[in-house]
């Protein structure tokens, strides 16, 4: 006996709307793909700049420890520039208490006078390479500063990129759920979808009694 049209309309029906599920499926598939796809390039990309930006960090600390042991080296010579001064300062007031007891002798004087200026001469050259390295250490100083504000602007620069990902990752994630949401699928929790395995879907639609439940038709 052959079937009545009614039924065979219904089982029509009925089948058009499990393409249209399994269809569905395939989609949410590929987004679910292509989600996680994205996710993997995303935490490559945040993995990448992390690195960097602890490279650049390290580097920094690197450079503050040669300013720090540049600082160190250049108080140790003005120290020893400022004990060899004193020492010519001494010995210029020695000289001084020399001529007071040999001003009877003029030769003697004489000699003690050169001396003087000799350590006249001493003295203003070990100020004048004091003050060379006063100088050296404020260019030293200004280029440590230079690159410091450089490593810190790559670090910001970075760090602007870094939003700008989280920024798009979260626009991505809000336009996967609005298609799920006109697909008429349920919000999922990302974290757990992920582990659930994609063969899950094709069971559960294949488990569904036929002329249970309600079908939704787009």
């Amino acid at each position: 006996m052959a079937p009545s049209v009614p039924r065979t309309r219904a089982a029509a029906a009925l089948r058009m709307k499990q393409i249209a599920l399994d269809n569905q499926s395939c989609m949410i598939r590929r987004l679910r793909d292509k989600l996680a796809s994205e996710r993997r390039e995303s935490t490559a990309i945040k993995e990448g700049l992390e690195n960097k930006v602890s490279n650049l960090e390290r580097d920094l600390q690197i450079q503050r420890c040669d300013k720090h042991s540049l600082q160190n080296m250049v108080n140790l010579y003005h120290n020893d520039i400022d004990l060899r001064i004193f020492q010519l300062v001494e010995a210029k007031k020695e000289h001084k208490s020399t001529q007071v007891a040999l001003e009877a002798s003029h030769l003697t004087t004489a000699g003690l006078t050169e001396i003087g200026l000799n350590m006249s001469k001493k003295i203003e050259r070990m100020r004048t390479k004091k003050q060379h390295a006063r100088e050296s250490h404020v260019e030293c100083h200004h280029k440590l500063q230079a690159r410091i504000q450089e490593a810190e602007d790559t670090i910001q620069e970075k760090t602007l990129i870094i939003e700008a990902l989280v920024e798009e990752k979260s626009s991505l994630l809000q336009t996967i759920q609005g298609l799920q949401e006109d697909n008429g699928a349920p919000a999922p929790f990302y974290d757990e979808w992920e582990e659930e395995p994609e063969e899950d879907t094709e069971e559960e639609l294949e488990e569904i009694p036929i002329g249970e439940g309600e079908i939704v038709d787009e």
